[in-house]
C-alpha cells in the first residue's frame, strides 16, 4: 500500500467515515458527511482560487451523488462510493477522479478507448492524476535518425 495521509486524505476518510456510519444505521452520519465534502469544496476552492479546479470538481461530484443517493431509487450510490472513497484512502486510486478526468473539460486528446483504458488501469501516481495523464498523452514521436555523412 502506497499510503500518502494529507489534508485531503483526512477529508476522505471523514467523509467515508460518517458514510458508512450513516449506512450501518446512524441517523448523524449522512449529514456529517454532507459537511466534510462541503468544507473540502470551500477549502479547495479557498485554496485554488477557482471553483472549476481538478480539486474541487472530484469533492462537488462526490457531494451530487451523495444528494442523488438519498433519493431511494439511487440508494446503491451510497455503497458505491463507500468502496470508491476506500479505495482512495487505501491504495491512493480514486475512481471518480479518473472518471472525472475523461470530462471534456478536463482532457487534452479526443475521447477513445485507448484513453479510457490509460485512465483507469494506470496504477496510482504521486501528485495529481489529471496532469499526470495530460502529460502522457504529449508525448511525441520519436526524432528521425540522421544519416552519418
Amino acid at each position: 500500500m502506497n499510503i500518502r495521509i494529507t489534508l485531503k486524505w483526512w477529508y476522505w476518510l471523514a467523509a467515508v467515515l460518517s458514510l458508512g456510519a450513516w449506512l450501518a444505521g446512524w441517523a448523524a452520519g449522512l449529514p456529517i458527511a454532507f459537511a466534510a465534502v462541503g468544507a473540502q469544496i470551500i477549502h479547495f476552492t479557498a485554496r485554488t482560487g477557482n471553483p472549476g479546479a481538478f480539486p474541487v470538481q472530484v469533492p462537488a461530484a462526490f457531494l451530487g451523488l451523495l444528494a442523488l443517493g438519498t433519493w431511494p431509487p439511487f440508494a446503491f450510490l451510497h455503497w458505491l462510493m463507500l468502496g470508491g472513497t476506500s479505495i482512495r484512502l487505501l491504495f491512493d486510486y480514486c475512481p471518480l477522479a479518473r472518471t472525472l478526468s475523461l470530462a471534456p473539460w478536463n482532457r487534452t486528446e479526443p475521447l477513445s478507448w485507448r484513453l479510457v483504458k490509460r485512465t483507469y488501469l494506470t496504477p496510482p501516481v504521486r501528485g495529481s492524476f489529471l496532469e499526470r495523464s495530460q502529460q502522457s498523452s504529449r508525448v511525441t514521436a520519436p526524432l528521425p535518425l540522421r544519416r552519418a555523412s
